[in-house]
């Protein structure tokens, strides 16, 4: 379905901000989504689409936070495939379960998610980092799990993958932001290789919005790796917020 001009010019800008919210602490579909249901997408084609666009500010981000330094390529071995399967099992699960069955438990997690992000302490990002036994399965197990989330429901899934590894791995938030892009980079690929194969995305719109989520990816990721982990804490934060609220609202409107 094609949009006019100005319609997809307010979108592109939509999608940088959006790309440089969830490079920092996730929540991009917050923007996103709403604003492609207001543009006149149908719900499912909106999702997809959002899919279809949002994995290439997942990959600036990776690829600024790779060249800042804050991405562990040994880690990203395991998590990338690890979101990547999670991903796929995931989608495949809403076949069977529907979406709305897990609201009431995505409201705990999110708010579980804002207590461990305030009070877990993590080592700054100069503190040298020492191997801990099972450090790796631990890692991949965030990914598979968060992954699995993501292709059946998503709200919130960058900010999970932080949470969870801030709170079980004890990486600074600007490391743990770094690292969470490589498995959600992953998990986007998935869905958006689902959906495009049930002809949900429609690239005429994904890729132009990918040009302001590249840009938005890199500049999000920029300011994290320049404003360091209070600057990170601070939007996961405030993302959480935001994400309790809407599903908060979502389950008594379902309800």
């Amino acid at each position: 379905m094609p949009l006019a001009l100005p319609t997809l010019a307010v979108l592109v800008a939509a999608a940088f901000l959006a790309g440089a919210l969830d490079a920092i602490g996730g929540g991009g579909g917050l923007i996103m989504v709403p604003a492609l249901l207001a543009a006149g997408l149908p719900p499912h084609i909106a999702l997809g689409t959002n899919k279809g666009q949002s994995l290439f500010g997942s990959l600036a981000a990776m690829v600024r936070y790779a060249r800042g330094g804050l991405v562990d390529g040994r880690r990203a071995r395991v998590t990338f495939p690890a979101a990547f399967v999670g991903a796929l099992g995931g989608a495949a699960l809403v076949l069977i379960v529907r979406p709305e069955v897990l609201r009431p438990l995505v409201l705990v997690l999110l708010i579980a998610a804002a207590v461990l992000v305030t009070v877990t302490r993590v080592r700054s990002a100069e503190e040298p980092s020492t191997p801990r036994r099972g450090t790796a399965i631990t890692a991949a197990l965030i990914a598979l799990v968060v992954g699995a989330y993501d292709g059946f429901f998503g709200p919130g899934a960058g900010t999970f993958y932080i949470a969870g590894f801030v709170a079980l791995l004890g990486l600074p938030m600007a490391r743990a932001s770094a690292d969470a892009k490589v498995a959600n980079f992953a998990s986007n690929i998935a869905a958006a290789i689902l959906f495009a194969h049930r002809g949900v995305v429609i690239w005429a719109i994904a890729l132009p919005l990918a040009c302001g989520q590249i840009l938005g990816g890199w500049v999000g990721a920029h300011l994290a790796i320049r404003r360091g982990d209070s600057f990170v804490r601070a939007v996961v934060l405030v993302v959480v917020l935001a994400l309790v609220l809407k599903v908060g609202r979502d389950l008594y409107l379902s309800g």
